[in-house]
């Protein structure tokens, strides 16, 4: 696969990540104590920032 496809999929998929992080997650915790979920939202970002950041290396090569 090209750079340029590899790139821009981890892209969208790191997007994803970050959408569900902050907004996917919350209308099932509106009940639980906030902590919860901030700290479920900082692991999904994680994940995302583990996406974003190779594929930025990558497009910038």
């Amino acid at each position: 696969m090209s750079k340029f496809i590899i790139t821009t999929l981890m892209l969208v998929c790191s997007n994803v990540f970050m959408t569900l992080a902050w907004y996917g997650h919350l209308r099932n915790y509106n009940t639980k104590p906030w902590i919860i979920a901030a700290l479920i939202s900082w692991g999904i970002a994680l994940f995302e920032y583990l996406i974003q950041v190779p594929a930025n290396r990558i497009g910038y090569q």
